[in-house]
């Protein structure tokens, strides 16, 4: 049973685009999302000029994206998403599954990396993962993940804790907290729009402009800083 306070619902499903340019591996992927009723399959793209113009025409709340397309690399889509529509959110889905690319892609802002072929989760479970604030990596990458994290990487820890302090939260104004507070209920950036009488455009500088102060590349990583900080309170 999925509970009803989740985003994601029958009556309401998680809008998704789906992006690669391997027509089998695109319809098998389709094939799992339109099986589930939580799950509403927007739009299907091969190319990054055509991934484009999805982004800009259809309302989404998270994208599915190979990284390697035929006029780009889906690493140029999860920077240009972040940019044009900061509150959706951007699964990889990827044959390349070395620390790099992840990291990589998680820096640029994607709060998810699968991947191709393997037998753990499913890509439904992933986009409902992610829009309700959490994080979904094949289990595999994720264990190296952790062990990187856990050695090569200690000794920078200091210094990115140090350029955090640089930045506080407090410099959020009053109305991107507000914002960001409705953020965290799951609105889109036109329906945050309409609740405060501003553009959708006004709602994601304010979006863009608190993430740029907090110092994150996501709605998942900005909420959870926020929750930590009392800012949404």
């Amino acid at each position: 049973m999925w509970p009803h306070f989740l985003t994601g619902q029958a009556e309401q499903p998680v809008r998704v685009l789906l992006v690669d340019d391997d027509p089998h591996m695109r319809r098998v992927v389709a094939q799992e999302l339109l099986a589930d009723l939580r799950i509403n399959l927007v739009g299907q793209a091969a190319s990054v000029r055509e991934a484009k113009v999805l982004v800009a025409t259809q309302e989404f709340d998270v994208m599915l994206v190979d990284l390697k397309l035929g006029d780009g690399t889906g690493f140029d889509l999860i920077d240009h998403v972040k940019s044009v529509r900061p509150v959706a959110e951007v699964v990889v889905v990827s044959a390349m599954e070395d620390e790099e690319h992840a990291l990589r892609a998680f820096e640029l802002g994607a709060s998810g990396y699968l991947i191709k072929n393997s037998w753990f989760g499913n890509y439904p479970q992933a986009v409902l993962q992610v829009v309700n604030g959490g994080a979904s990596i094949t289990p595999g990458l994720a264990r190296r993940l952790i062990r990187r994290l856990d050695g090569a990487d200690a000794p920078v820890r200091k210094p990115l804790a140090a350029k955090s302090a640089a930045h506080p939260s407090e410099q959020l104004s009053e109305r991107e907290r507000e914002v960001l507070r409705l953020v965290a209920t799951g609105y889109t950036s036109n329906e945050i729009g309409k609740r405060l009488s501003i553009s959708g455009q006004t709602v994601n500088t304010h979006i863009k402009n608190t993430y740029r102060k907090l110092q994150v590349r996501s709605r998942a990583q900005a909420v959870n800083l926020a929750q930590m900080k009392g800012l949404l309170y």
